[in-house]
């Protein structure tokens, strides 16, 4: 034994301690030749080293513990399976400093690691409080109680004692490794301490949750005989209804439905109520379609989301044409998504007249996204219980269209449509606006109250969309909580192809006719855009073309014709008569007449406005059926002048001796807005002085008493309505010249587009 160097071998999953006997199976090859080695050379001596990994197969060094022990082989076993059983007398501690080989097995130089002794006085204090922890817990604290307290009680030494008992220590083995590295005996004391005072609580706690599992086993045993003996007992009376089976089907449900805790145990406890309610009682079929609901509703279940976002704008893009600022909104929320990967607590709201796609692009956005699309329409809506439910104390009670709409999905994450929110209306019934605002607030809607559900639904993965026509008819709070995307309508640049790339196919497919069949020219497509409709979006253009083909259908058919051709020649002949004829320019400069712009729910237009005076009292006279905005803006016009009649070389007496008429053509349509200011007081000027108006300019922009020209909306439909009369300049206030960028390039670059912050440069531009 002078040799400080001897083969060791690698145990994993056991750490050995001096004063035991220790066993163990051996199979790594290298194992057994470090044991034939320690046979034929060291007199059986071994090393015994403790692997830190478990799961290494194939140790290094740097994989091995630093301290491991000095052991003999006293016995060993050939095995069936080839393995070696083998028993060693562990005899002390040593600490490895250098492996002199690795390969074919290890050897390893160490010396041996002697124990500290402490304080004496603590030392008996430590021994005396662990026997006796040891002995009162042994059969909670010890494997083989009785063997390891008996050989502790004959140990000569503390130290003898401390391996013994931490040897036989129930709990992980591999953690004993720290009895092995600490040299300190009276901190080896202390740690055998905690961990009896830390396996008594383990044991103490197997044992409650023992004794729980079998009372809840005998629980279900006892309600399962009660179940069997009330079914044999239903079917000896002739009951068939079979309630039992129906509670039992239904409990599965819930318990997998996953639910939160508090909903899980709220359905059970009306489960409870459902199975001992008698079936012929109303309240019976109340909690029935009650549970029904609760299981039919989304708690966990979502839909994957596409992160491929080129796939997403192809999507959009194949299903509308345009639209650029709404589905750059829609990539961006996906992106924000993909980033976070959290969604994004947003709620659009799709503002716009009607036909311009919308409900449509709600659709497309939840196919491109790759959820659930669920719609509820909002037109009409009074009562408030529609959003938030009915409370279950009523007969008839039935939950809000919120989770209605839920139900119908199926999912936590669908897209869901609020259809027409401007549409929603108060009455006695209560304010349903009021009860949408938790809805599609993100900071609330995680925990929705629905009347009927009585307990708070997560709304906070839906992506909510909203669409209106008109944003004034929204609360303020209401739209505060939105975000909105404006839709403007279509220039007939964009009508035309979305007619030839949407409109025409999916007609031709509807009424199964090929593009062989039937045919339409580019011309008859604007014609049927100019003269049969008025309208921001597409859904008359979508009729007529339904219309023509539905005609062609029927010379196919009758008139044995192989195939039809819509050209310019012959719409007429299909559809009638044009119904409109938008407003021209006029063909030449007139006097009193001036070009103003407007903007209606169909879209822009361009509106004359004729001025005339005559002998009389100073009276102004307004026709047309003005609103009282105009008829403010014609007033202030007049007083403009009159102010400044010195200026424009204007007789003062002109406006006591004459009666000025005012007077917008097309007097059956209602007419009002303020952007009128700056085109009434043109005409008046022109009808004034005698001077002529360009018959090329348009204009428009509100006006104030000191001739400054206010900003107006609806450029955008205004400078289209324009281009499409055939004006070539428009007037617009200075303030607006940030929206010109919103204008169709095939607009803009048709249009002299000037910006004015005066009514002066009005005149200098428009009057010659």
């Amino acid at each position: 034994m002078e040799s400080k160097n001897l083969p060791a071998i690698v145990v994993r999953g056991l750490v050995p301690l001096p004063n035991n006997d220790f066993r163990t199976e051996i199979g790594r090859n290298i194992s057994f030749k470090a044991l034939e080695e320690s046979e034929t050379s060291f007199n059986n001596y071994v090393l015994i080293l403790i692997q830190k990994n478990p799961m290494i197969e194939n140790p290094t060094p740097n994989d091995i513990e630093e301290y491991g022990v000095l052991a003999k082989t006293t016995m060993k076993l050939k095995l069936p399976n080839g393995n070696l059983k083998a028993k060693f007398n562990i005899l002390s501690r040593v600490k490895v400093k250098e492996y002199f080989l690795t390969n074919p097995f290890f050897v390893a130089e160490y010396e041996e690691a002697q124990t500290i002794a402490g304080d004496t006085d603590e030392e008996m204090t430590l021994v005396r409080m662990v026997m006796n922890e040891a002995v009162s817990n042994a059969n909670l604290v010890l494997n083989n109680p009785q063997e390891v307290v008996r050989n502790a009680q004959s140990g000569v030494t503390t130290e003898k004692v401390v391996d013994i008992l931490a040897n036989g220590l129930r709990g992980n083995e591999i953690e004993k490794y720290k009895y092995l590295r600490e040299l300190n005996l009276n901190v080896r004391l202390k740690m055998i301490l905690e961990d009896i005072a830390r396996q008594k609580m383990v044991s103490e706690l197997e044992q409650h949750i023992n004794e729980e599992v079998k009372r809840s086993i005998d629980e279900s045993q006892k309600e399962y005989y009660l179940r069997e003996k009330m079914r044999a007992i239903q079917s000896e009376l002739g009951d068939k209804a079979r309630k039992e089976d129906e509670v039992d089907e239904l409990r599965t449900k819930i318990l997998e439905a996953k639910m939160p805790k508090d909903i899980e145990e709220k359905a059970l406890q009306e489960l409870q109520r459902y199975s001992s309610t008698p079936p012929a009682m109303a309240e019976s079929g109340i909690i029935k379609t009650y549970l029904d609901f609760l299981v039919a509703l989304p708690w966990k279940k979502s839909s994957r989301d596409s992160n491929d976002l080129n796939k997403v704008q192809k999507n959009l893009d194949k299903n509308h044409y345009g639209l650029t600022s709404v589905k750059d909104r829609i990539i961006e929320y996906l992106a924000v998504k993909i980033k976070t990967r959290k969604n994004p607590q947003t709620i659009l709201c799709l503002v716009g007249p009607p036909g311009v796609g919308k409900t449509s692009l709600a659709i497309s956005i939840a196919d491109a996204l790759g959820r659930k699309f669920v719609k509820q329409s909002l037109g009409g809506v009074r009562d408030e219980s529609e959003i938030r439910g009915h409370r279950r104390t009523y007969i008839g009670a039935l939950p809000g269209r919120i989770l209605k709409g839920m139900k119908d999905a199926g999912t936590v994450n669908p897209v869901f449509l609020l259809d027409e929110i401007d549409k929603m209306a108060s009455d006695y019934k209560g304010d349903p606006a009021s009860a949408m605002l938790e809805v599609l607030d993100p900071e609330q809607n995680a925990k929705f109250s629905d009347h009927y559900l009585e307990e708070p639904y997560d709304l906070s993965q839906v992506m909510f969309i909203t669409t209106a026509n008109y944003l004034g008819n929204i609360p303020a709070p209401l739209r505060d909580r939105m975000e909105i995307v404006e839709l403007s309508s279509y220039t007939e640049f964009e009508k035309f192809n979305i007619a030839i790339n949407h409109l025409i196919p999916k007609q031709l497919k509807a009424h199964g006719v090929s593009d062989k069949e039937f045919s339409v020219t580019d011309e008859s497509i604007y014609y049927i855009i100019q003269r049969y409709t008025r309208e921001a979006g597409v859904r008359e253009l979508n009729r007529f073309i339904g219309t023509l083909i539905r005609k062609g259908i029927k010379e196919i058919l009758m008139d044995k014709k192989e195939s039809i051709a819509v050209t310019i020649d012959n719409i007429e002949h299909y559809l009638g008569k044009p119904r409109f004829m938008h407003n021209l320019a006029d063909q030449k400069d007139q006097v009193g007449v001036a070009t103003g712009l407007a903007y209606t729910q169909f879209g822009g237009d361009t509106l004359s406005i004729e001025v005339t005076f005559y002998k009389g009292k100073g009276n102004l006279s307004l026709t047309g059926k003005l609103g009282d905005v105009m008829k403010e803006s014609a007033i202030t016009a007049l007083s403009y002048l009159k102010a400044n009649a010195d200026k424009f070389e204007i007789n003062p007496t002109f406006f006591q001796e004459n009666d000025i008429h005012v007077h917008v053509p097309e007097g059956a349509t209602p007419k009002d807005g303020p952007s009128a200011g700056i085109t009434i007081t043109t005409a008046l000027l022109s009808a004034i002085t005698g001077k002529k108006v360009k018959k090329e300019v348009g204009m428009t922009g509100e006006m104030t008493l000191r001739g400054y020209v206010l900003p107006i909306g609806g450029l955008r439909e205004k400078s289209i309505a324009a281009h499409r009369s055939g004006l070539q300049t428009i007037i617009i206030p200075k303030e607006n010249e940030k929206d010109i960028e919103e204008i169709p390039t095939e607009v803009k670059n048709a249009l002299s587009i000037i910006p004015v912050s005066n009514v002066l440069e009005v005149f200098e531009i428009a009057i010659k």
